[in-house]
């Protein structure tokens, strides 16, 4: 529990408050997980991955609001944080504003393509745009064309294209509520209908609404929040998926499911990308064995649907055994997880599905590494250089390659893939990566005998280590020995 000690400031440190408010946040205590980060915070305010923890908080708690300013506190520093983006984008998405979160969705998509979150929210996003406003062919556009996000600017630099909306269409969460049908609210609330229907009741009390609680709040503004609440939910819900959308998907399932002996959930999409996202999830807080299990349970129950079920089936199956590739690597069993990412692989392959092919060969690239073959790994990345999107993924791929070469002491060609690397580095101004790819031409330099080229390149590399970093050291060291062979 977190312990400012009254006006002393707090107790502990900044990780120790950092991580106790991560256990909180798992354990599902997310008002108390506040609390800790927001303690944290005090020690080093504007911590970006603080802020998007605490955001993260809030979107449990139903408060985008704060969300959204803190995912936006996080992006100050750095506007292609794809973490702060991320946040940003899920905040916007639980505010209703589907149309803003599917652009910065996008955005964390170009920057980091091999983030499974990115597509899943871009998907998501879509689906509830087209529940808000209704089949395409129902509404006129006011121009051609399909939903671009980004384009090109004659200097070469990426900005946002503004959203075609529908003429005649009114955002659906600024339709009022008394429009809203009893039957559709009470069936899109459940049992909090009736919760709705008590505080309406409460509401006619004129002596009860006067009152005020210990705090000093009016009861009748309390109660009239949780109304206006639950009517925001109502319609934030019916746009997800409408009324009628669930009777005619309830119909067609089942009807579907009268003819096959397998029994897929309700909604197999939402099945698919709530599962997904577990699965994500479990990975990223080191449960591999939890996202391993849910993983295999998923593909063995999609395995048995149709295409009408799942009319993305194949890429559905491709990402599933993607999943069970990177849980098995954390698992340190690499043939079983080459076996599945190379499943992935010809599944992306057999149906021209760039993405997913994109994908698989980054993972097949890492199992060969790891494992010590390097010319495979090789293989499998430049392959993939074509579908690489962005600064980013060409910087650390050409790394990577580079690295290979290195270790195959095939010096020209680390070289070479240095070089490269860092001139995509150069181009996003990443200085992460501009160290990296200084450190690995430097070592290919050096090997080559090409002594005052390593050591500029070294010294480069040490201009861009901070004082903190553990490279720091291991540059001086290499760079002392660069100049002794000068």
């Amino acid at each position: 529990m977190s312990d400012t000690g009254g006006d002393q400031g707090p107790k502990s440190t900044f990780s120790t408050y950092m991580a106790e408010g991560d256990q909180l946040f798992h354990k599902g205590e997310y008002v108390k997980a506040i609390e800790s980060y927001s303690t944290a915070l005090i020690i080093q305010p504007d911590e970006r991955n603080c802020l998007v923890a605490r955001s993260k908080c809030y979107v449990k708690m139903g408060d985008p609001d704060n969300a959204l300013r803190d995912a936006e506190a996080s992006l100050k520093e750095d506007k292609e944080f794809f973490k702060g983006l991320y946040q940003k984008a899920e905040a916007l998405y639980t505010m209703g504003d589907f149309e803003f979160a599917l652009v910065f969705y996008h955005r964390g998509h170009k920057l980091r393509p091999e983030l499974q979150e990115f597509r899943l929210g871009i998907q998501k996003a879509q689906e509830a745009i087209h529940n808000s406003v209704g089949s395409p062919s129902s509404v006129k556009l006011e121009n051609k064309g399909d939903l671009s996000f980004f384009h090109q600017t004659d200097d070469g630099r990426e900005s946002m294209v503004k959203t075609v909306r529908p003429t005649g269409v009114i955002h659906p969460l600024r339709r009022e509520m008394k429009q809203q049908n009893q039957k559709m609210a009470k069936l899109l609330l459940g049992e909090l209908y009736s919760d709705k229907e008590y505080l309406e009741k409460l509401l006619k009390d004129e002596d009860l609404v006067k009152s005020k609680m210990r705090g000093g709040e009016r009861l009748q503004d309390i109660i009239v929040n949780c109304i206006t609440y639950l009517d925001t939910r109502t319609e934030f819900w019916r746009q997800q998926k409408p009324i009628y959308a669930r009777e005619r998907d309830r119909k067609l399932t089942q009807q579907k499911w009268n003819k096959s002996r397998q029994n897929p959930p309700f909604d197999p999409t939402r099945f698919v990308l709530k599962n997904l996202e577990e699965i994500d999830a479990a990975l990223t807080v080191g449960d591999a064995e939890g996202s391993l299990k849910k993983a295999q349970e998923v593909l063995k129950s999609v395995q048995g649907w149709s295409e009408d079920v799942v009319p993305n089936k194949k890429e559905v199956l491709g990402n599933l055994h993607s999943c069970i590739g990177n849980a098995l690597i954390d698992l340190g069993e690499m043939n079983k997880a080459l076996d599945n990412h190379q499943k992935d692989l010809d599944l992306a392959r057999q149906y021209k599905l760039p993405d997913a092919m994109s994908r698989a060969l980054d993972n097949v690239g890492r199992v060969y590494a790891r494992i010590g073959k390097f010319p495979q790994a090789i293989d499998a990345w430049e392959e993939k250089i074509p579908l690489a999107r962005g600064g980013l993924e060409r910087t650390w791929l050409f790394h990577e390659i580079g690295r290979c070469y290195l270790e195959l002491k095939r010096y020209h060609q680390a070289r070479d893939y240095g070089a490269r690397s860092l001139a995509a580095a150069n181009e996003i101004a990443d200085e992460k990566w501009q160290l990296n790819a200084c450190v690995l031409v430097a070592q290919s330099e050096m090997r080559l005998g090409n002594f005052t080229s390593s050591v500029a390149h070294f010294e480069k590399a040490l201009d861009r280590a901070l004082p903190e970093d553990p490279a720091r050291d291991a540059i001086r060291k290499a760079l002392s020995e660069a100049r002794q062979c000068l």
